[in-house]
Formats: structure tokens, sequence, C-alpha cells
């Protein structure tokens, strides 16, 4: 696929978007199917994080699928179950195609996100360089607009992960590819003085220093303040990734300091999950590989006033019925557990991956149980390439590209 594609020669890894010890299976927690795709116009493989609105409707993306380049779907709750409906379909030309990341929404209901291909900015290593597109709804009809085309110059290209709407109503994402150094940019997309106009702004260049390279596929998170935080998948000091801050000035000038330099086994290494915060400004976030096993770990940023910013390793996954490769951006509870995916391992003949809960004892060290393991075709999900967002008290929900009735992806929910 485009991202995961162009994702994979930037790092020169294959890959096909909150918390030690091992316990055993979380019995009292349950997870079910509330949607199988069916391929075809209905959308298939749904690698993408999903939002959710106050009604409880849950807003996603399906990579395929539609007139062929991909879905944005919502799923509705009712009385007897959910119901699925395809808000627009992409051809994967003019319109864009493969809507990785899922999208978001403002405060009219718009929803926004990116393509990987796609557009009419220019010539890629796929059709088009990708777009970032807007759907609008407007007496229950939907209408999609590409507010911008990547150009797969300066700008980047094949943006594949969600965005941020800024406190000031900017979008803010990151490309894999592209831009001066052909490791990525970050940009800020503004509305422009004339009337339907965008313009997007790169308002970093990675250069794979200590800045890192490959902006990763989990949304930038941005505080009170209107700072961002988030991650580079490779990168850094030692090649495995980094985690950032970036900062606006007075001007409107934006400025990147890195806040930790991943080093790879046993510490933590390439992550393509976003981050999250707590309450005292402590940051969470995955890898994919790396950890004490090389199969991906959990980890937690921490400031102190004379030391700076420090890294853990809360857990590092063992593989097999542990589930390994995380590629999830983690959600917490009201307890403060932390829950994620990992997109391989769990149920033995299927490997198709697992929901995890991290949860701190007294004494200040995580736990961590497997409280779901994927099963596969046809009673289950299969590859959880996404975490899961909170939904009706209690409840979480989330995606897997694959298993189902139909082998074309699942959208489950979770209860703890």
């Amino acid at each position: 696929m485009g991202w995961a594609r162009a994702t994979a020669v930037a790092a020169g890894i294959l890959i096909s978007a909150v918390w030690t010890g091992t316990a055993s299976l979380a019995s009292a927690s349950q997870t079910s199917v509330a949607y199988n795709f069916a391929g075809g116009a209905d959308g298939e493989y749904p690698s993408t994080d999903l939002i959710v609105d106050a009604k409880g409707n849950l807003y996603g993306t399906s990579v395929l699928g539609g007139k062929g380049g991909g879905t944005v779907f919502e799923l509705k709750p009712t009385a007897t179950g959910w119901t699925h409906k395809v808000l627009y379909g992409f051809t994967g030309g003019a319109d864009g195609g493969q809507p990785y990341g899922g999208v978001t929404s403002d405060s009219d209901g718009s929803l926004y996100g990116t393509a990987v291909v796609g557009g009419t900015g220019g010539s890629c290593v796929e059709s088009g360089c990708g777009v970032v597109f807007k759907l609008t709804r407007s007496a229950g009809k939907w209408t999609e607009s590409v507010i911008y085309n990547f150009t797969g110059g300066n700008d980047g290209y094949g943006p594949g992960g969600g965005l941020t709407l800024g406190k000031d109503g900017s979008l803010f994402g990151m490309t894999p590819t592209g831009g001066a150094q052909g490791l990525g940019v970050i940009f800020q997309l503004r509305p422009g003085p004339a009337s339907g106009a965008w313009v997007l702004t790169v308002i970093h260049t990675f250069t794979g220093g200590t800045d890192g390279g490959t902006g990763s596929a989990g949304r930038l998170l941005q505080d009170h303040a209107g700072t961002l935080w988030g991650v580079a998948t490779v990168g850094g000091t030692h090649n495995a990734g980094t985690a950032f801050k970036l900062e606006a000035d007075s001007t409107g000038t934006w400025k990147l300091s890195p806040l930790y330099q991943f080093k790879g086994q046993p510490d933590a290494g390439f992550p393509y999950g976003g981050l999250i915060s707590d309450g005292d400004g402590n940051l969470f976030g995955t890898t994919y590989y790396d950890g004490a096993n090389n199969l991906g770990s959990v980890y937690e940023l921490s400031r102190s006033a004379t030391a700076g910013w420090t890294e853990r390793v809360l857990y590092s996954f063992k593989g097999g019925k542990d589930g390994e490769k995380s590629i999830s951006t983690l959600v917490r509870d009201g307890a403060d557990n932390l829950y994620g995916t990992t997109s391989e391992g769990g149920a033995a003949g299927c490997g198709c991956g697992t929901i995890f809960k991290l949860s701190r004892t007294a004494s200040g060290t995580w736990l961590e149980s497997v409280a779901h393991r994927f099963a596969g075709v046809p009673a289950d999900g299969a590859f959880a390439y996404n975490g899961m967002v909170a939904g009706s008290p209690g409840h979480f929900y989330g995606t897997t590209v694959r298993g189902g009735n139909s082998d074309d992806g699942v959208i489950y929910q979770f209860t703890p």
C-alpha cells in the first residue's frame, strides 16, 4: 500500500494510527465485532484511527474499496446494532486515493484527512503525490473537496497519517517522504485570504539527524499552549527514531527541539504510533521494533527540572501469545490504565495481533496483560494496525485491516 510502502523505503525496514511483568489473559474484558467490511464499494482494509462524535457515531477510512481508491465511512449506533454508511468513495485520481490514518472533525462537523496517492500536484512513485481532503455535509449529503495537492517537492509526498486540528483552526500533519532532504516534512495548512483556498507551510523538514526522519503514522499531539509533540520513525543519533516538540514564537516561526534519541535494543526504537500525555505532562508511546526482545515496546518520556527529558521502557513485548510489533497510539481509561494493540502475535495459528493493557502497581512498576487475541476469519478481526478510541462510557473501538466474515477487515468494540 502507498503509505506503508513509502515508509518502508524511507526507513529501510519492512512493515505491511497511556502503559513490568506479564499477567494471564484478562477474562473480564469482552471484544465483539461491530461491523464486517464486505469489500468492493463497501470498503476494505480499514487501516484507520477512529474518531467519535457527541452522538456516539464513529468515523474512519478504508484504504481500499469505494470507487477503487478507498472510502470515508460512518458507523452509527442504533437500537438493533450498528449501521455502516460510505460517506465518500475515492477514485484514486484527482480526488486522492488510499486514505490511511482516518479523519479529523471540526466544530461544524466537517471531516479532514489525507490520502497517500492521487491528486494533481505532481508525479511521484505512484499515481499522484497525495492530497489533503475535506468532506462537508449539507442537507444530509457529503461532498468531498481537495484542499491541497502535494507536489512531491519541498512540501513532501505520500501523507499517510491523521491530521491534528490546531487551536487556531490550522491543520497539522506529517509526510513520511519527500521534502528537501527526502525524509518527510511537518506541515501546517491554513485557510487563505481567498474564499475556499488553503495555504500549506512546511514548518519543519526532517534531515535524518537529531531531528529524525520519516514522520510517524500517529497524529501530532497539541497541548493547551499550542506546542506540538510527536515522533519520527527513523533517524536520530542511533538511527532508531526520535521524539520531539515544535513551538512557534511570536512571529509564527516554528522550531523543532529533540526530546529523546531512541537507542535501539534493548531500548525502544522505531516509533510508528503517536504520543499521548498524562496530567503530569509525561508522554507515552509504542515502538514497532527493539525493546529487550526486538519485538517492540511501550515507553514513557518524563521531564524534570534538572535532568530534562528521560526515557524508560515500561514493557518489552515477548512475541507469541503476548503479541509483538505495535503500531498503535495508546489510549487511557478513567483509572489511568493504558491500552493499545499489537499488529502481530497473539492467538496460536493466527498471529493476528492483540489488545494489551498496562496497569501501574503501587511500587510504580507496570503490569502487562493481554486483554484480547484476534482470531482472524471469520469470527474475529486480524492485524490491528491502529489503536483504539474511547466511545460510550466503558467502551473502546478500533479496527483490524483483515479478518471478519469476508477477510476485508472489521470494526470492533472492546469493553475492559
